[in-house]
């Protein structure tokens, strides 16, 4: 499984590519399969980036979710399927094409941020990501209200 730490800021070049980090390239030195998927975060404005192992595992955990007979749940996946888009780095520098409308989603303009977030890769711009971050006292509130993780032995 591919784990990705760090957070690097990128500049757009003049063609609206996007060089993918050296340390998320190298991390997935030696998959089989070099492709990622982007969408739109339902719940921020930022992009998530998934290796496609790890979309599988993603998209299949919620599409078990989803009673197909049920008209909004179906309109749901539906919508949860829309605007994804497979880029592949290229073999030299690791240039990625992003689809303008979903940078645009995001308010990209000339640079990002790529957020190693484990199991994926979060992509926002430079701007909103520095007013993303949560203030300490909401941070350790929210981790103390984490419920405790139990190993089965």
């Amino acid at each position: 499984m591919v784990r990705f730490i760090g957070e690097y800021t990128v500049k757009l070049d003049d063609k609206g590519r996007l060089v993918l980090p050296a340390a998320f390239k190298s991390a997935m030195t030696g998959a089989s399969d070099m492709r990622l998927v982007i969408k739109k975060d339902i719940f921020e404005d930022c992009l998530e980036m998934y290796t496609c192992e790890e979309w599988e595992k993603q998209s299949e955990d919620v599409k078990s979710r989803i009673d197909f007979f049920d008209r909004r749940q179906a309109s749901f996946w539906r919508e949860y399927m829309r605007g994804r888009a497979i880029v592949e780095p290229d073999s030299k520098i690791g240039r990625i094409s992003i689809p303008k409308t979903l940078l645009e989603s995001i308010g990209v303009e000339k640079e990002v941020v790529f957020a190693g977030n484990d199991f994926k890769i979060e992509i926002w711009a430079k701007e909103r990501y520095a007013g993303s971050v949560m203030s300490r006292e909401e941070f350790t509130a929210l981790a103390a209200s984490l419920p405790e993780h139990r190993q089965s032995r």
